[in-house]
This record gives structure tokens, sequence and C-alpha cells, in this order.
């Protein structure tokens, strides 16, 4: 029985198409869905510039404050294209997300731990990211998770297919 369903995002242009999946299997299965956004801890170089010009104390803020300010847009903004994809329509599937999380780290082992926090029962996720295309049809963080998941994983592919005529 599916009662809890995980639908990690990556924001990018395939999102709206997963969205679309993953709203209509918490629909079929009368589930909850959470939502997950997992930013990358950011790199040695911008930590490097950020200190400086920063002073120590700036810094700290910084991390503390500006960081939460940012996950905190973020978290609304996958919201309001939720609401901008569903339009006036979709409060009945808005009403499904229990939750949308942004937690910084690196994204598969994100979306792991947040499917065993939660208890899920299924995770949904796109097959690759923003740049990959038909030569990598299977991202790492997709791989990652279907290698490791302890639970059913369904994976949205989001390789363009190209009609017979088209070649």
């Amino acid at each position: 029985m599916i009662r809890s369903m995980l639908y990690a995002t990556d924001l990018g242009l395939y999102a709206p198409l997963v969205m679309h999946h993953a709203l209509a299997m918490a629909r079929t299965f009368d589930a909850d869905l959470y939502v997950v956004h997992a930013v990358e801890p950011m790199g040695l170089f911008a930590e490097s510039v950020l200190q400086s010009y920063l002073d120590e104390q700036a810094l700290s803020d910084f991390h503390s404050q500006g960081l939460n300010t940012v996950i905190a847009n973020i978290e609304q903004r996958v919201l309001d294209s939720f609401r901008e994809e569903l339009g006036d329509e979709g409060d009945q599937d808005l009403a499904r997300i229990k939750a949308v999380r942004v937690i910084q780290g690196d994204p598969s082992q994100v979306i792991l731990d947040q499917a065993q926090k939660l208890s899920v029962d299924l995770l949904i996720v796109g097959s690759h990211s923003h740049g990959a295309g038909a030569e990598t049809p299977l991202g790492r963080t997709a791989a990652r998770v279907l290698q490791l998941s302890r639970v059913p994983v369904y994976l949205v592919p989001l390789v363009e297919r190209r009609r017979q005529g088209d070649r």
C-alpha cells in the first residue's frame, strides 16, 4: 500500500513533467506527497571568494541567515511553480503536498535520507538532470537513488524520443 511519496526535483526544465507524474500517482493512491530539492554545498572556490570579501562575522552571518533565506526562497519558488502549473483547478492536488524541503547536501544522499526520515513508500525522480540528453539517459543522482533506495523508485524518463520520420 502506498500512503506517502517523496518527489525529488532538480527544478530543471523537465521538473513540471515529473511533478505531473508525482501528483497523478498521489491522486491514484490517495497518498501524501513530500517534495525535496537538494542544494549542493558551495565549492571551495566560491567559499574562498566569500572569505576574501567578508570578515569572519559577516561570513558566519551569511552561512546562517543567508543560506536560510535562499532555502526559504527556493521552497516558495517550488510551491509557486506548482500553483502556476496547476492553475485554479489544482487546489486539491496542492493539498496533497505535505511539505516542501530544500536541503543542502549531495542530491542522492539528501533524497535517500529524506525517504528514510519521512518513511515514504515510493520515491519519484526524473531520469536525468538539466543538461543531460539522449547520450546519457540516466543521470548520476537517479542512478545512485536506484542503486541504494530501500523503497520502490518511480523513474520518469526524460529522454527526448525521436519519431521515425525525424531521423
